[in-house]
């Protein structure tokens, strides 16, 4: 079943979905330029454009959809996706919520930054695989504890939020935790 599906079967109220196309990601979705990790190509710094070609398609995707014009909107998506969805909650008022499913919070000066911004979104969802740490890459081995410390910081910011585990490592069931994260954050939407 795709996301799309697991959410329509969760949630009973009208809610539209718009995927994103993304080329490269490292270069798209970076919030700052930063060595490879793993594999040769370098992360790019252009998650600022591409926030501002969401943040410029938002009325026009709230008008076709017949939706409010304050109708509340989540950012989401998965990896590097997810992270850069949690650095557009620091950066933009545009979001009501973020659905990061194991997001990159091992990228390089990501706490660093999350320590010293605050997120303009209120309702943030974090999740990781139970095995995402179980990793040659001495990088991604700090994940689990990266995850955890972003956590604590959303709480202390006083941002209604969660941190699941999902059994498993980064590659397995990425649709199903996406769905499990935007139906997290639709519903505590529906609570406000």
């Amino acid at each position: 079943m795709d996301e799309a599906a697991m959410i329509r079967e969760t949630i009973n109220i009208p809610f539209a979905i718009a995927f994103l196309a993304v080329e490269d990601w490292n270069k798209e979705l970076s919030p700052w330029q930063a060595p490879a990790v793993f594999g040769k190509q370098d992360f790019g710094a252009g998650a600022e454009e591409m926030l501002k070609s969401i943040e410029a398609i938002l009325p026009a995707l709230k008008s076709h959809c017949a939706l409010a014009e304050n109708a509340p909107v989540i950012l989401g998506g998965y990896s590097l996706a997810a992270l850069f969805s949690l650095w557009s909650a620091y950066e933009s008022t545009s979001f009501d919520a973020i659905a990061a499913a194991s997001p990159s919070v091992w990228f390089p000066g990501w706490l660093d930054y999350a320590k010293t911004h605050a997120p303009k979104a209120g309702i943030i969802y974090l999740s990781l695989g139970d095995r995402e740490d179980k990793t040659r890459n001495p990088v991604m081995r700090t994940v689990s504890t990266c995850i955890e410390e972003q956590h604590a910081l959303l709480q202390d910011a006083g941002i209604k939020t969660t941190l699941t585990w999902n059994p498993g490592n980064h590659f397995q069931h990425p649709e199903q935790r996406c769905a499990k994260a935007f139906i997290w954050c639709l519903e505590q939407l529906l609570l406000y």
